[in-house]
């Protein structure tokens, strides 16, 4: 009997392994002990359960899976499983995305000497283990200076250094962040190294595409709304003038190309500068935020469907950008500091016309601090519209309709 086509996937969301299963495929789930989210052990056909951030530990129960169960592709959408995948499809030869590439995505400094030695370009950035080491980088490359965690993610531990007089204090709260456990999901993303880097002005987008043999499709670029370095909100598609729009798909995809990915997901972050068209960061995995559903709707186009099924062939490769048919914008709604009374409007928005979603991010009894990073955030509200301006103009009449109540936590 000929063995049904199978996959690896290695942590995300439950949609994920049921997009899979609709393909026809047979699912062998390797999941994180902390992060099996319900749903998910009765979905799959195999349930592995591990911690998968020890590749020690791992490399056997993998090797153990392939030879029991044979699956010729591993795939993850998730930032801290990207590089695992990477080892995986090195150890067993399954030609997917190398731990190199990877690696290259995930560890930013190394992606900037990459950027620079191919000649792709050139951002003034290097490993600071100081204050004085930050104040001497800007002292080279000019001030206001970026730093951020080598290897992190959701806006966690960044800072914007505008002067030499604000070296020290931004170190010293960068370097508190070092061993927080505390902190939400700090067991895959802990703080250590910090890199700094030259501060890029202009515009951020978000860029979201997915590769097919080495051919890079913009699927969507995306506005991003900002508070201080943490991304409040999002609208796709982007309202571009053409010429900014052709900037911005000429850069990334010459980015994806320079950096070997040849297939899957991507999401890139880039700013239009003074200087031209600049990479501040690059992933080859899914944005957050859902932007992923989003494009589902306005663009045709299931990333994560695509994941799972392009390794077998069992979709279509797409060999232009597909094109919208509607706009869709996602603001965030977060409470005052204190203990967490409960979360008002969150039914009636859900019944009005182009809500596309409101997630609720806290519970009753929780306290909640002032936002510092991503995980911060507390409502998250989402609409659909015929344009993206009509969404955008949506969802900033809506927003105001969800609150949620807190009462001050006793000192």
């Amino acid at each position: 009997m000929e063995k049904p086509d199978t996959i690896l996937i290695i942590g995300g969301r439950l949609e994920a392994i049921q997009k899979a299963k609709e393909l026809g495929l047979r699912v062998v789930f390797l999941q994180h002990k902390e992060r099996l989210l319900p749903g998910q052990a009765e979905a799959v056909d195999v349930l592995l359960l591990v911690d998968y951030l020890d590749w020690n530990v791992t490399r056997p129960i993998v090797r153990a899976a392939h030879e029991a169960y044979g699956f010729t592709a591993v795939m993850t959408l998730v930032e801290q499983a990207t590089e695992l995948a990477g080892r995986i499809n090195d150890m067993l030869g399954l030609g997917g995305t190398s731990y190199e590439v990877a690696r290259r995505f995930h560890d930013k400094l190394r992606m900037r000497e990459w950027l620079h030695r191919t000649g792709f370009e050139s951002v003034g950035c290097a490993e600071v283990k100081s204050a004085e080491e930050i104040r001497r980088f800007g002292e080279q490359h000019g001030f206001p200076v970026v730093v951020k965690p080598m290897d992190g993610t959701a806006s966690r531990g960044i800072a914007v250094v505008r002067g030499p007089e604000e070296t020290e204090g931004a170190w010293a709260e960068l370097t508190g962040l070092r061993g927080r456990g505390d902190l939400p999901m700090a067991t895959f993303y802990p703080v250590d190294r910090f890199i700094a880097e030259e501060y890029i002005d202009g515009v951020e987008y978000s860029v979201e595409s997915f590769s097919f043999d080495g051919h890079h499709i913009v699927v969507s670029i995306t506005d991003k709304f900002h508070d201080g370095c943490v991304e409040m909100g999002h609208a796709l598609p982007a309202i571009l003038e053409d010429e900014k729009e052709n900037t911005i798909v000429r850069h990334v995809t010459g980015f994806l190309t320079a950096m070997g990915l040849k297939d899957g997901v991507g999401h890139t972050e880039v700013k239009l500068s003074a200087k031209g068209p600049r990479i501040i960061e690059g992933h080859d995995r899914v944005a957050g935020d859902r932007l992923l559903d989003f494009m589902a709707v306005t663009h045709g186009f299931d990333m994560e469907k695509y994941a799972s099924g392009w390794p077998f062939r069992r979709l279509p490769a797409l060999t232009e950008r597909p094109v919208p048919t509607l706009g869709a914008a996602t603001k965030w709604v977060n409470g005052r500091p204190g203990i967490v009374e409960g979360v008002e409007g969150v039914e009636e928005l859900r019944s009005e016309a182009g809500v596309f979603g409101v997630d609720v991010h806290v519970r009753p009894g929780e306290e909640i601090t002032a936002m510092t990073d991503n995980y911060g955030r507390h409502v998250q509200v989402l609409v659909t519209a015929e344009t993206t301006a009509a969404a955008v103009e949506r969802i900033d009449a809506l927003i105001d309709r969800v609150r949620v109540v807190t009462r001050p936590a006793s000192s």
